[in-house]
């Protein structure tokens, strides 16, 4: 009697209401080893490897009522990682060679990538309408780190995990992505972690805030890594991003703003009437108000424009 397969675990979300937005929250299983699913998600990457654990339904998503937002998922990370050459050997050099020279993970490997799975994804822009895109521009604004830290109402919290390797046990590399929904905004925190033991320790941060009832999100992405022989901290020290990362070098940063897009359903604002004769704006309001009629003896008065001396 042949056993049937086992059942799948069911797609678990959760979805919170903010504003103009819907945040939904995405998590299942891990992506299979085999089968319809995994070749149909490795048809989508050039990979030779995929990561050990690749959630490809973990998915969390800020999409607008007008069908415009924002998405984190692990494809579209994948799809920035080096598929074709091992970035890790040129920058640690010979100290990579001596670590990692009986590694047979590294040796196995099809062809040359970066197997270490290091990716600068910062999100994936969508619309339903191509007139309406969110545009993204260099900025000089920051994300008002003090403000975050000061105690306010958590509403709505996620931490989503998308992918993660051990590195066949000489280190780790995990993507993961979180969301705190607070009464004044959205904070989210995508962060990449790589530790290559006795090697490298690497940290590529995305940092994204909407501030609730602005037109806009701030985007902050930076980079830091070092060797671990130049990051003088206890061993345990390594295995911990948020406390690490303050050891670590600043490579890259970049600041951005996202423009989010108005649509023809939204109210445009009145134009301005501008005028440089006081006594003709005075004029005009005083005729509005007399636009109905003169029954009055003293707005008929004005109504013929017999207007008092202190206009």
């Amino acid at each position: 009697m042949t056993e049937a397969p086992p059942a799948k675990a069911k797609l678990k979300k959760e979805v919170y209401n903010f504003g103009c937005w819907t945040l939904t929250a995405s998590e299942s299983h891990i992506l299979e080893s085999e089968g319809h699913d995994r070749e149909c998600y490795e048809k989508e990457l050039t990979l030779p490897q995929l990561p050990e654990m690749v959630f490809a339904d973990n998915i969390l998503r800020l999409e607008h009522n007008d069908g415009f937002g924002l998405e984190f998922n692990a494809l579209d990370a994948l799809k920035c990682v080096d598929a074709e050459h091992d970035l890790l050997q040129v920058a640690a050099s010979q100290v990579w060679k001596n670590a990692r020279s009986d590694c047979e993970y590294i040796k196995q490997a099809l062809k040359p990538f970066d197997w270490t799975f290091t990716t600068d994804y910062k999100g994936s822009l969508f619309s339903k309408d191509s007139n309406l895109a969110i545009s993204v521009i260099p900025t000089s604004e920051r994300i008002n780190l003090e403000k975050l830290k000061q105690r306010e109402k958590i509403l709505f919290y996620q931490d989503i995990l998308l992918f993660e390797d051990e590195l066949a046990d000489n280190g780790a590399s995990k993507l993961s992505v979180k969301i705190r929904v607070m009464p004044s905004g959205v904070f989210i925190l995508l962060r990449f972690f790589l530790r290559v033991d006795n090697v490298l320790v690497r940290i590529n941060d995305t940092r994204l805030y909407h501030e609730a009832g602005t037109d806009f999100l701030l985007r902050e992405y930076s980079s830091r890594d070092n060797e671990v022989c130049d990051i003088k901290v206890p061993p345990f020290v390594l295995n911990d991003p948020n406390e690490v990362c303050h050891y670590l070098t600043k490579r890259t940063e970049f600041f951005e703003k996202l423009h989010l897009p108005i649509s023809s359903n939204q109210s445009q604002p009145e134009p301005k009437v501008e005028s440089t004769n006081t006594e003709a704006v005075l004029r005009n309001a005083i005729l509005c108000w007399l636009r109905d009629g003169t029954t009055c003896p003293a707005r008929k008065s004005i109504y013929n424009g017999n207007l008092p001396k202190t206009i």
